[in-house]
């Protein structure tokens, strides 16, 4: 990297099945980079092929972290995210490469571009205390008592939102303060300078991406893989489940729907979750440089922004 580089971060993001990993992984052979994960649920270990994960082969051509860290059950937070993307892009510049974040979880990546509130971790036997206390509650009397300490932060959830009252209620209990009076700290912005590449593809061709995808996945064994996570049991609440197609596919497993109906159902919710993607973008994200991926996935207008941007 040439020295106006040093300091400079590539985001290469747009809404699921756009080609990002695709972009990212050529930039990365091409500027001697590395590739680190901002995308939420690729950072579970138990889906790699539903979560479209890098395979061995794309691993081999360019280094690739923060895929594949987490358990199921385990909960990753935008603060948590961000303190693991920070180490990485920290070693990846002291190790001469260029840091290239790549994924579409939109608030993971303003996390890390506009700062955040410095927020502590609660130790894990009070994050188990306040699960435990939702289930034995239900969630309205949960959401009535987190209400008497923190009414700000219970303005501003949904009734439902098992994992965001549970947060609020282990930073009451690990700090003595409500998490809304944490949020109102200023948050310290990143050091470095970003550089974002937003695909943005047309509507019909994505549709059409997201269609093409899940079918690949079928073929390339993601039933089993989804097989051996039900047959274990697991949690209906952990948050790795969440993972676009495990509820539908799960839900076949348990004879309530057809192999068919799961794959449309899947589908669908994934194209509706990538028309949300997009408009968070359009009102969030502020990006350098728009690409439309249906030609090389923007490969060729990114490059000449990098060169001309000296990255």
């Amino acid at each position: 990297m040439s020295s106006k580089a040093q300091d400079r971060v590539i985001v290469v993001t747009g809404p699921t099945a756009s080609g990002k990993s695709a972009l990212a992984l050529a930039l990365a052979e091409r500027r001697n980079g590395v590739v680190i994960n901002a995308d939420a649920m690729q950072t579970y270990d138990a889906f790699p092929i539903l979560t479209a994960q890098p395979s061995t082969e794309e691993r081999a051509r360019a280094p690739h972290v923060l895929y594949g860290l987490l358990p199921l059950s385990e909960t990753l937070s935008a603060a948590r995210w961000r303190t693991l993307a920070a180490a990485e892009i920290e070693r990846a510049r002291a190790e001469g490469r260029l840091p290239i974040l790549c994924g579409g979880s939109g608030l993971y990546l303003r996390t890390l571009m506009q700062g955040i509130a410095p927020i502590p971790d609660a130790p894990a036997e009070l994050r188990q205390q306040a699960n435990e206390d939702w289930q034995a509650m239900g969630a309205d009397a949960f959401r009535a008592r987190l209400g008497e300490k923190d009414p700000v932060i219970v303005a501003r959830l949904k009734p439902g939102d098992r994992q965001r009252h549970v947060r609020a209620w282990e930073v009451w209990l690990a700090t003595g303060r409500p998490l809304s009076t944490w949020q109102a700290v200023e948050a310290k912005p990143a050091p470095w300078r970003f550089a974002s590449l937003l695909l943005a593809p047309e509507r019909g061709w994505l549709r059409d991406r997201i269609e093409r995808r899940f079918d690949a996945m079928l073929a390339e064994g993601v039933l089993a893989e989804a097989r051996a996570v039900f047959d274990g049991n697991p949690d209906p609440h952990w948050p790795g489940l969440k993972a676009h197609g495990a509820p539908e596919l799960f839900r076949h497993f348990r004879g309530e729907l057809s192999l068919a109906e799961a794959r449309r159902i899947a589908i669908d919710h994934t194209r509706q979750y990538a028309k949300r993607q997009m408009t968070w973008f359009r009102h969030q994200l502020a990006p350098d440089l728009v690409l439309s991926p249906e030609a090389d996935l923007g490969l060729t207008t990114a490059e000449k922004f990098l060169d001309n941007s000296g990255v």
